[in-house]
């Protein structure tokens, strides 16, 4: 091969080296420059996020609570609230940080599209719980006004996201009760859940383990440095004062019973035994609760339990003539009144 060929063939190679680094878009470089960006604009979005929570919450943030909301070192986020306060979005005074009205505006926009998309999440896909907070912080970020305004239009705009939290109007509204933590709750009277704090990621997977959720009516046994013992969906749970603390009450509506207090879940039927459905739970949510409504479990239904699996679960129900097989925690979402005998035909 000679030199020239040789030569050829290195410029080729250096060529395609510096597209492949500078390709507008698809390149190397803007890639990585598209990439610090869009890491920029969520460390911006989600201070501000955090800033605005806590005004609305009446708390006073701090660079330490700020940190631990954003997953950053103290020092980097004393680098963010420098440049917000360049941006005219911050105003860091003796008595501490505070938003301007361009900060809380877009604080606002956030915290408002976070809890839209955990909405969307619970009641359209079939993501588990445990993941709507992750997933949804990822896709905030990526919504204009307009499109935030167009999903809370989609979802009949609801005031509260499946953990409880208000959901603000585009005005900064909220609307509903505001609840207090369990741990201050009276003793012995009966209690709704309104509120589950989905951070952090432990605590909150403690209190799903436990079947807790918003609207649960529940009611309030002892509270002691060492536990807090609460009644909830016929059992009786002891938690760890820091995990009560993630849970706020409002006092439960008379006369406005919750589906877990009617009723007995539709599990508790034995092989032959009939119920009329009473409720649907509102734990039940997106492709599960459509396929319920899809199969007609709906108030009035009546549905014979066929037989259990030899191990005790699933069981088969007969439900409008199918024969549908359905795990317990499936079962426990459909609240029954048993029928002293069984119905001639189904509802």
């Amino acid at each position: 091969m000679t030199d020239a060929m040789v030569g050829l063939i290195i410029g080729v190679v250096v060529v395609l080296g510096v597209v492949a680094l500078f390709w507008p878009v698809w390149g190397v470089v803007p890639r990585w420059r598209h990439a610090t960006r869009a890491a920029e604009r969520v460390r911006i979005e989600d201070t501000l996020k955090h800033l605005y929570e806590s005004e609305v919450n009446e708390a006073v943030p701090s660079i330490q609570s700020v940190a631990g909301a954003v997953r950053l070192s103290v020092d980097e986020v004393a680098e963010v609230l420098q440049g917000l306060q360049a941006r005219r979005l911050v105003a860091m005074e003796q008595d501490g940080i505070h938003l301007t009205a361009s900060g809380r505006e877009l604080g606002l926009h956030v915290l408002r599209a976070h809890r839209l998309w955990e909405s969307y999440l619970a009641d359209h896909t079939g993501f588990p719980e445990a993941e709507w907070h992750g997933r949804a912080h990822d896709l905030e970020h990526g919504l204009s006004p307009a499109e935030v305004d167009a999903l809370s239009a989609r979802l009949q705009h609801p005031i509260r996201d499946p953990h409880g939290d208000p959901i603000p109007t585009a005005d900064g509204e909220f609307s509903g009760q505001r609840g207090v933590p369990l741990t201050t709750a009276p003793l012995g009277e009966p209690l709704s859940i309104l509120h589950l704090e989905d951070e952090p990621k432990v605590v909150y997977a403690e209190l799903v383990a436990l079947g807790l959720h918003p609207e649960m009516p529940v009611r309030l046994l002892e509270v002691s440095p060492e536990q807090v013992r609460l009644a909830a969906g016929g059992a009786e749970h002891a938690l760890d004062p820091l995990v009560a603390s993630s849970v706020s009450v409002t006092p439960l509506a008379q006369g406005k019973p919750a589906d877990e207090t009617i009723g007995v879940p539709l599990h508790a039927l034995r092989p032959g035994e009939e119920g009329r459905v009473l409720s649907l739970s509102r734990r039940c949510r997106g492709p599960e609760r459509r396929r319920f409504l899809d199969l007609g479990v709906l108030p009035g239904t009546v549905i014979q339990a066929e037989m259990r699996s030899p191990n005790g679960d699933p069981t088969a129900y007969r439900i409008r003539g199918a024969l549908i097989a359905l795990r317990a925690e499936q079962a426990d979402f459909i609240r029954i009144e048993r029928l002293p005998e069984p119905a001639a035909t189904a509802a």
